[in-house]
Parts: structure tokens; C-alpha cells; sequence
């Protein structure tokens, strides 16, 4: 996905990396994160407005963030350009990387998983554990895995 700017009707609210997401999503574990009965771009305005986290980054081998809805930015305590330029694996502090990568590497190979639990810090250096954590591959128009999206809505301010 090419750098775009905050979701905003402006840019239909990156409605078709949306797309993609949600519907990764759905045909890996049948869960609708949307009303898909809306159009495109509503259902995409709908995932930034949405009191879930919904965080998705790239599939290099460094993940860069290259989303995040309001609930995720405001978490993260972090602007649209500085989330969507930090490598994913900062999100967490240095000892909770090893367990995260590993994770990571299972849902690459098995497409998606539940129940994941870490902690995570903020911008500001607050820390706060995640819980229920979804986790899934995200593919393209062409079945090509080209990131993953993470999705919570249980938090917990250490």
C-alpha cells in the first residue's frame, strides 16, 4: 500500500486497503468486522470511527504500520505520519519482541490466530496490555499475502 494520508472522505478512507482487510478477515476466520452491506467506502469510514483497535502493517521483512483507526492512534497516543512510519515491532517494548515475532511468524503460516495477549507502550511511554488479540494474514485482489491486520478491543493501562 502506497503512503496515503489520515482515512478521510478526502481519500474515501483507504476503502479498498480496507476492503482488503475486512475481507481477509472474513474468508480466513468468517468474522465480520463491518456492515458489509454498506458500500465500500462506508464500511471503511466505519472501521476508522470504530471503538475497536484495528491496526494492519506491511509484508516486509521489517513491517512498517501502515494503518491504524482513531482507537488505535489515540491508544498509541500517536499521529496518522508517525504511526504509519515506525516498524510494527516497535509497538512493543524490547523484551516482549521475541514473543511477538513468534507469534507473527505462526499467523504467516497458519493465516490467522486469536487470543493473543502482550503489552504494548504508547508514544508517551505509557504501557498497556492487549488481550484477545486477532491477528491475520491480509491479502491482495491476487491471493498474495501483502501484510497483516490486528484487531482488540481489551486493553489495560499497566
Amino acid at each position: 500500500m502506497k503512503k496515503t494520508g489520515l482515512p478521510s472522505s478526502e481519500n474515501n478512507y483507504l476503502k479498498d486497503y480496507i476492503s482488503l482487510i475486512t475481507n481477509s478477515l472474513k474468508k480466513l476466520a468468517n468474522i465480520e468486522i463491518v456492515d458489509f452491506s454498506l458500500s465500500t467506502e462506508e464500511q471503511a469510514k466505519q472501521a476508522f470511527n470504530a471503538d475497536y483497535v484495528l491496526l494492519a502493517h506491511n509484508g516486509s521483512d521489517d513491517p512498517i504500520f501502515n494503518y491504524a483507526n482513531k482507537t488505535g492512534l489515540n491508544l498509541f497516543e500517536m499521529s496518522w505520519d508517525e504511526f504509519t512510519n515506525m516498524p510494527s515491532k516497535y509497538s512493543a517494548e524490547s523484551d516482549e519482541r521475541g514473543q511477538r515475532e513468534k507469534f507473527i511468524a505462526e499467523v504467516t503460516e497458519k493465516g490467522y490466530s486469536k487470543d493473543y495477549t502482550g503489552i504494548r507502550i504508547s508514544k508517551t511511554g505509557r504501557r498497556f496490555e492487549i488481550k484477545n488479540v486477532i491477528l491475520w494474514n491480509v491479502y491482495d485482489s491476487e491471493n498474495n499475502r501483502i501484510g497483516q491486520a490486528a484487531l482488540f478491543n481489551e486493553y489495560e493501562y499497566l
